[in-house]
């Protein structure tokens, strides 16, 4: 990585409380004074290394105006680092931001609705990002299914960003970096 906007630091490698299917994944969380130079204090990409192994990566807000890195298995494997350790990391914007997964109920939402898909498609990345956030960051299934609906309203009514949606998690506190195991 030769950015030479990359910032580095030591984190402490976490292993969250509740880690749900797939329970071998870390996390650490940024310092704010790192967090502050990235582009968006909502979700962002970025290019780095965990301990001299290269990796890509989308940050989410932790909901104090920071961000957390999910560590893989196969991350943590490859770095010969696992929770508990203190990791260097070295991290830059990305140069371009990847295009986001589409959830599936969004998409076939989308699918079903030419007007909402040509604002979608019509959108830059970053706001698709906060759509995708937005839904996703949804606790209950029927509020979920009550934000696709709305996504799809509103993105065939023309509005291209979401209105309603603090993408960094700080004002609404929707957001967080996970709970740590102790």
């Amino acid at each position: 990585m030769a950015n030479t906007d990359a910032f580095t630091f030591t984190a402490k490698l976490l292993r969250p409380a509740s880690p749900g299917e797939g329970g071998a994944w870390g996390f650490l969380v940024l310092p704010k004074a790192v967090s502050e130079k990235l582009p968006r204090r909502g979700r962002t990409s970025v290019e780095g290394t965990l301990d001299g192994h290269s990796f890509q990566a989308t940050l989410d807000p932790d909901g104090r105006l920071s961000h957390w890195l999910k560590v893989s298995e196969e991350l943590q494997e490859a770095a010969g680092v696992s929770p508990g350790d203190v990791v260097e990391v070295r991290l830059a914007p990305a140069g371009t931001e990847p295009e986001p997964q589409l959830p599936d109920d969004l998409r076939k939402a989308l699918a079903s609705s030419p007007a909402a898909k040509a604002t979608w498609e019509d959108t830059t990345t970053i706001a698709r990002l906060d759509w995708i956030h937005w839904v996703e960051s949804a606790k209950q299934a029927k509020t979920r299914q009550r934000r696709v609906e709305n996504a799809c309203d509103m993105l065939a009514a023309g509005e291209r960003r979401v209105c309603c949606f603090d993408s960094s998690g700080y004002y609404s506190k929707s957001l967080s970096a996970p709970k740590a195991q102790e």
